[in-house]
């Protein structure tokens, strides 16, 4: 059974930092797509990022490019999103999420089978 546990959340000031985890279980990064999401008060859930299984190719979404990144660390099942120089606007609950044998659209929706449930980023002075 996939899991997947959030941690790292927490309140930060306008242009700082912060790094989410995502405790996974349950898979083999290789074959997974493995993804952020974030929905802030009031609106839809949007991708952050989304890392397509097999080596595939990753995809940023333009509000975060150049100050979020995803990374992976295998030997621990536990991937990252390192967020440098966050906005009051990154405030949100972040989700990470995960699929087997999918390729992430780099122009639309993602649609992935394992979530997580969560943690509250909040970008306030």
């Amino acid at each position: 059974e996939v899991q997947l546990v959030e941690s790292g959340g927490g309140l930060v000031q306008p242009g700082g930092s912060l790094r989410l985890s995502c405790a996974a279980s349950g898979f083999t990064f290789d074959d997974y797509a493995v993804a952020w999401f974030r929905q802030a008060p009031g609106k839809e859930r949007e991708k952050v990022v989304c890392s397509s299984s097999n080596h595939g190719a990753t995809y940023y979404a333009n509000s975060v490019k150049g100050r979020f990144t995803i990374s992976k660390d295998e030997a621990n099942n536990t991937f990252y999103l390192h967020m440098n120089t966050l906005k009051p606007e990154d405030t949100a609950v972040y989700y990470c999420a995960a699929d087997q044998n999918y390729y992430c659209n780099p122009y639309g929706v993602d649609i992935m089978d394992y979530w997580g449930k969560g943690t509250l980023v909040t970008v306030s002075l």
